[in-house]
């Protein structure tokens, strides 16, 4: 049995070699997936202290549209292609970082086996802010000019969107732990409803949503346990996580997650410095 670890990131060279080196056990593969506007030969040195495999179908992610998951699906299915019987593929983001050693999160994820960790709420009954963005229309994704014009004016004169294919919808966070299974399920679900890709892909801050919803309508809907294994902290009214520093030291390894984001060793290197030290 073996684990996968898929990091999507951008930037954060030095930290992310911090990450891998702390993700690094024999049971386990590093996968990265480059975001396309960075040049990857900068990450090639990451090979040298621990083996790390790129991701080949490389795609240009921008916050809140829809190339975040295709960024996620061609990795997830890159890594299932493998000749390798993976148990989980964890994403994580070059922000993450373990509060367990690599031992410890392997032998829960081994004794968790079939099992996809996953925050989710249903919509609207337990989180209705996304009821606006599932009604209206993004054009994020689209590289043309004046495309927000066009935006605004189809969300202006057309009606409301509707949830396609009787989905119940579902969401929270992006950032899971997900089987193969559940994985290849989701790649194939959209390659077979092209109508809900193309829901999604008109949907701001897709990357919410897409996997809880299809999965939590699915066959495997079972196997999916509501808890994402992240200590994540957002302060009232933010969009995105609060940077974690030594002040939220104790609130880290009381949280008894695997993994917490988001750090910047720039901002404060003393926390991973911190980590570092429990993780024996």
């Amino acid at each position: 049995m073996k684990l996968a670890h898929l990091i999507l990131a951008h930037t954060m060279h030095n930290q992310l070699a911090r990450l891998i080196k702390r993700l690094h056990h024999p049971d386990a593969d590093i996968y990265i997936h480059v975001d396309k506007k960075t040049d990857i030969a900068q990450f090639n040195d990451l090979q040298l202290t621990v083996p790390v495999f790129f991701i080949t179908t490389r795609v240009s992610v921008d916050w809140g549209n829809y190339n975040m998951i295709e960024a996620t699906l061609n990795s997830f299915e890159e890594i299932t292609s493998k000749n390798t019987s993976y148990t989980h593929i964890n994403l994580l983001s070059s922000q993450d970082y373990p509060l367990k050693n690599a031992s410890q999160i392997q032998n829960f994820l081994f004794d968790n086996l079939g099992k996809t960790f996953m925050r989710s709420y249903a919509i609207p009954e337990e989180w209705d802010e996304p009821l606006g963005r599932l009604t209206r229309y993004n054009f994020g994704d689209y590289k043309f000019p004046g495309k927000h014009l066009l935006q605004n004016l189809a969300n202006r004169i057309l009606p409301d969107r509707k949830t396609p294919a009787g989905l119940k919808m579902y969401g929270r966070s992006q950032w899971f732990t997900i089987t193969p299974q559940c994985a290849l399920y989701v790649i194939n679900y959209l390659k077979n409803n092209p109508s809900v890709r193309l829901f999604f892909k008109h949907t701001w801050a897709c990357d919410e949503l897409v996997f809880q919803t299809i999965l939590l309508n699915s066959p495997l809907k079972d196997s999916i346990v509501n808890d994402h294994l992240r200590y994540i902290k957002f302060k009232r009214g933010d969009s995105r996580p609060k940077t974690l520093t030594m002040t939220d030291a104790s609130d880290l390894t009381a949280s008894g997650k695997l993994y917490a984001r988001k750090f910047d060793s720039t901002i404060d290197y003393e926390i991973l410095d911190y980590l570092d030290s429990l993780a024996i």
